[in-house]
């Protein structure tokens, strides 16, 4: 129970927000310390390495291939970023046959989400600030049943981007009413950026979460403080996410946050790199930009953050 001082006429005075925060078990601030955190993946890494924008089974041999020209091993990556639903079922069993092959984790966007449905506000200048959340008990039916199909064809990574649909995953994962191993990541789009919210995702089941991408490194240290799973960290952001490029501050993020799965994201913005008309050759191309970034990123740790590592080709996922 918070404590509280008592006043020279017997009442009790009112606790402060540092008080109320430490007896929820919170830090009292950011961890301006920048402790080293205690945890990493089960491989021992401290990072791996995430790509978006695997629109299709060619983006995904053009990553490899890239990868395999510098050395990079990507350990994950975030498919259909335009919505799985606009893929056959065969299209997604071939990329999902592709990650199986190379150890990568696939994390599979589904269809119907906000902006590509009736609703106009997130995408008003006002509304661009709000997370974005799913609208309506049709859009979660046909969410579900996306996720159902997706799961169909061997995907087992996710992404969720409401906290209601995520509380709805994790409860048919423990029904056996979806796969067992499936995995759940959190997107930027719900819009985290504390410990507080965050320690509420994963109660809720969240494998990893992406918070908001311009946090300072103190907020960083101050989540890892208070929650276990893995965190999705920006190294470079899309222009109309900002544009950060913190590639100097990976090894330092690593260390203090791990395990993080660094996103490398150079490109214009979301509506560009994730949308399925357009011709197949940009985004290999683009991906294949993606990989050399991977590959500076491990450079520039090696040089600078010694004792910090990358987890090596393999697929697990758990952290400890």
């Amino acid at each position: 129970m918070t404590s509280t001082a008592a006043a020279s006429n017997g009442t009790r005075t009112a606790p402060d927000g540092a008080a109320i925060l430490a007896a929820q078990g919170y830090l009292e601030s950011d961890d301006y310390a920048l402790t080293t955190s205690p945890l990493a993946f089960d491989d021992g890494g401290n990072y791996r390495l995430e790509i978006s924008g695997i629109e299709r089974l060619s983006t995904m041999q053009a990553m490899l291939d890239e990868a395999r020209r510098e050395g990079v091993f990507v350990n994950r990556v975030v498919a259909f970023g335009g919505g799985a639903t606009l893929l056959s079922r065969s299209e997604l069993a071939e990329v999902s046959a592709a990650a199986t092959e190379n150890d990568i984790d696939l994390v599979a966007v589904p269809g119907p989400r906000t902006g590509w449905d009736l609703g106009r506000q997130a995408l008003s200048t006002e509304g661009q600030s709000g997370g974005r959340r799913v609208r309506g008990l049709d859009n979660v039916r046909n969410l579900l049943n996306d996720y159902i199909r997706i799961f169909s064809t061997g995907i087992r990574g996710v992404l969720v981007w409401d906290e209601g649909v995520l509380d709805i995953l994790n409860k048919a994962r423990a029904a056996g009413d979806i796969p067992a191993d499936a995995r759940f990541k959190v997107s930027v789009y719900t819009g985290h950026a504390n410990p507080a919210a965050i320690r509420i995702v994963q109660d809720l089941g969240a494998d990893s979460l992406n918070p908001v991408g311009d946090l300072g490194l103190p907020m960083l240290a101050g989540i890892r403080r208070n929650v276990t799973l893995p965190l999705d960290v920006w190294a470079i952001t899309f222009e109309s996410f900002g544009g950060m490029n913190r590639l100097y501050d990976a090894g330092e993020i690593a260390r203090i946050a791990g395990p993080v799965y660094f996103k490398v994201e150079p490109g214009e913005s979301e509506g560009v790199m994730y949308n399925s008309w357009i011709e197949p050759e940009f985004h290999e191309r683009l991906v294949r930009h993606k990989v050399r970034h991977c590959a500076i990123l491990n450079e520039l740790v090696a040089a600078h953050s010694p004792g910090i590592a990358v987890s090596p080709q393999r697929a697990a996922t758990s952290a400890g």
